[in-house]
């Protein structure tokens, strides 16, 4: 394997499947069978889950009846709804697992602890982090990031539906011409869309690549493991 400990992100949205909303448990299964053929192979693997399928944290839409803060703290709490999903789905198939949550729950996960997530990956447990940072106005794409550097993984695994990152939308975009690599300083200086900014600028001063790719595609995750150019690598 390329990598030994690796942070993968995955969108609440990617858990829709062809629902509207909600979790779609063929795609839950899916990417529990997906995981474990790495984790089948000695890769170290943490998992951090958007909440966007569930609840994502209001602005201004919510014409004033939630503010931001108490929005983002909902949507925290849809993350661990997510977690808790995906835990039980790599448990029925035989994937040792420990939740790990930035907001304490302790009848249904661990306060997260670094020292005690790093252990649990030693271990071969898959660490799934939920409820964000803890904090509103940071993104579960900083948190990824955040608990990536914080747990010394090598890389952060970016699983979508598209499979890299594109000169503009493919999906509105026919002609967008797709990167196979690209540098930090050419997201930066293109405007590409990789991250939020705040997740992008951790990831650039740590020293800490990305890649993002197709996680729909079965045997991706293998592949991008294997060393396999799948996807676009964002590097130094």
């Amino acid at each position: 394997m390329k990598y030994k400990r690796i942070l993968l992100k995955l969108s609440g949205e990617s858990l829709m499947g062809e629902k509207d909303f909600g979790i779609d448990h063929s795609r839950l299964k899916e990417y529990a069978m997906e995981i474990k053929t790495i984790v089948e192979r000695g890769v170290e693997t943490a998992i951090v889950i958007g909440g966007g399928n569930i609840f994502r944290g209001v602005g201004n839409d919510s014409g004033g009846a939630i503010d931001r803060a108490q929005g983002d703290y909902m949507g925290m709490l849809a993350t661990v709804i997510n977690s808790m999903a995906l835990q039980s789905a790599l448990e029925q198939i035989g994937v040792k697992t420990r939740l790990q949550s930035a907001i304490k729950m302790e009848q249904i996960c661990e306060p997260y602890i670094r020292r005690r997530a790093v252990r649990h990956l030693e271990k071969g447990r898959v660490v799934i982090f939920g409820a964000g940072t803890g904090n509103p106005y940071f993104t579960t794409d900083t948190a990824a990031s955040l608990r990536a550097i914080e747990i010394e993984a090598e890389v952060i695994l970016k699983g979508t539906r598209v499979d890299g990152i594109y000169t503009a939308d493919p999906e509105k975009v026919k002609d967008a011409q797709k990167y196979n690599t690209v540098t930090f300083d050419e997201v930066y200086e293109k405007g590409l869309k990789v991250m939020d900014m705040t997740a992008f600028t951790l990831c650039n001063e740590n020293k800490l690549p990305i890649i993002v790719f197709d996680m729909n595609k079965p045997g991706n995750l293998l592949r991008v493991m294997e060393g396999e150019s799948v996807g676009t690598l964002v590097e130094f």
